[in-house]
């Protein structure tokens, strides 16, 4: 972890805009409605949807949906295409740093009973409006509020 920390502070040092990869695990109620699950972070307890780095030789889709796994424990159909994109600043020991996120949509058809991050962090489904309201970040709370009111969604859980 030392290592990657270091990493991300000369990346930081260096001015570039990182770039992290997600899922926004949601469901489909029985009347019909979208939920959308979120879960604290591991440093700051904030609401968050999974998200990660991308993982080398994974496509941007596969790694957002081994990050959704790991780290909310929810297995599904994932969308292959982004439905946007939002940034966060990251904080690391000494310094803040950009990061840009691309989100893909995973329609959860499973919640695991373990999974690798159970014990570090709390998870919740929320209607997508409150969900939209609890994240920090503005662009991510709009992607939520899109997502919800389109169509997309609809065509990825009809798939199950």
């Amino acid at each position: 972890m030392a290592k990657k920390k270091n990493k991300l502070t000369r990346l930081a040092a260096s001015g570039r805009i990182l770039e992290q990869i997600a899922a926004l695990p949601f469901r489909v109620t029985p009347l019909g409605q979208i939920e959308i699950l979120l879960l604290t972070s591991r440093d700051t307890h904030r609401a968050i949807i999974p998200k990660g780095w991308p993982i080398n030789n994974h496509k941007d889709w596969k790694s957002a949906q081994v990050e959704a796994r790991q780290e909310a424990g929810v297995i599904g159909e994932i969308g292959r295409k982004p439905i946007g994109r939002y940034r966060y600043w990251k904080r690391l020991q000494q310094e803040f740093v950009l990061v840009k996120v691309q989100v893909f949509p995973l329609a959860v058809t499973r919640q695991l009973v373990d999974w690798p991050e159970r014990h570090e962090r709390v998870q919740r489904w929320f209607q997508a409006e409150g969900a939209a309201l609890l994240v920090d970040e503005p662009e991510l709370g709009g992607l939520i509020r899109d997502f919800a009111e389109s169509k997309v969604w609809r065509k990825l859980a009809a798939r199950n």
